[in-house]
């Protein structure tokens, strides 16, 4: 097997593929992408794959190009002709999972979609699925019968918030009850890197049929910065209700700290929203909303987390 591993990003991905190239001192590996009028496509490797280590880049979250389901097909048929072609092991490097949230049955007959993309990926021949803070760690880490690879942004978000927050007192909040491990973990690291271990506390919550309900706060914020962690915004209703509710409960200040920015229509308050200090995020998706102020926005890269990964996985 030749050393340097192969690196693809496929089309919608190539900003954070190049990136990750660049951390990692390669090329980018080309590919050929033909989309016909009927809507079907093409992919395939423009160079030898043949015994290679494979390394296939793409975020499967829609856009004005491409839909969730074109890049999960497109994904999927590259990955079968990089296979086809000979390739040693191929991994797929997704910044964002789709249908990650449909991972439990939660009304009869329910699909349980997360389960059904990792079947599709294993049988396209999939080697190992590198994935950046699924909505479920472990509904991910069971869906899985290839190596499954859990990465985490946390470590770049403190590191971010501590040259911002210094030596204020903080808590951690999730906006839910279910997110309560996702902030015992970023608390975790927290402590780790600070030294200090400060208190958690979670938003009361209730969903039906789109409608988000409940108001009550578990835990104290008095005097002290809030941090809400959460995995995804999409409209932004929930981040917005934390952190109204962090601000009635005294703390002195809050700051949103979300890995993926989906932001579809409606989630334009997130940027406006006075009673937010800053609002952190990630490069994993391109926001489907631009704010016109980005003195409070801060994009967090991942490109270092990937490259990393393609490291370890590499070198076994």
């Amino acid at each position: 097997m030749d050393y340097q591993p192969l690196l693809f990003a496929l089309e919608g991905s190539e900003h954070l593929g190049q990136a990750v190239a660049d951390e990692l001192g390669i090329q980018l590996a080309e590919h050929e992408l033909r989309e016909f009028e009927d809507g079907e496509h093409k992919a395939r490797p423009l160079q030898s794959v043949r015994g290679r280590d494979v390394y296939v880049l793409h975020t499967l979250f829609g856009d004005e190009a491409h839909n969730v389901n074109d890049k999960l097909m497109q994904l999927l048929f590259f990955i079968g002709s990089v296979k086809d072609a000979g390739a040693h092991r191929v991994t797929a490097l997704l910044p964002y999972l789709a249908y990650a949230r449909k991972d439990r049955r939660t009304k009869e007959r329910d699909p349980i979609t997360t389960r059904y993309v990792a079947q599709l990926l294993e049988t396209m021949g999939t080697d190992c699925v590198v994935a950046l803070e699924v909505h479920n760690r472990a509904a991910f880490d069971n869906a899985f019968r290839c190596r499954a690879v859990h990465l985490e942004a946390h470590r770049l978000f403190v590191d971010a918030l501590k040259e911002k927050i210094g030596d204020q007192p903080v808590v951690v909040v999730s906006p839910d009850a279910g997110g309560t491990k996702r902030a015992d973990r970023f608390r975790d690291v927290w402590t780790e890197i600070t030294g200090d271990e400060p208190p958690t506390a979670f938003m009361e919550k209730h969903r039906s049929k789109g409608e988000v309900t409940g108001d009550a706060v578990v835990g104290d914020m008095t005097d002290r910065v809030a941090i809400i962690i959460d995995d995804m915004v999409s409209g932004g209703t929930t981040l917005l209700r934390a952190v109204e509710a962090c601000r009635n409960n005294g703390a002195t200040a809050v700051y949103g700290v979300i890995t993926h920015a989906l932001f579809r229509p409606g989630s334009e308050k997130l940027y406006d929203a006075e009673v937010m200090d800053e609002l952190l995020i990630t490069d994993s998706v391109k926001p489907q909303r631009e704010a016109a102020d980005t003195s409070k926005v801060t994009v967090i890269p991942v490109a270092e987390l990937f490259a990393d990964a393609i490291r370890d996985l590499h070198d076994g």
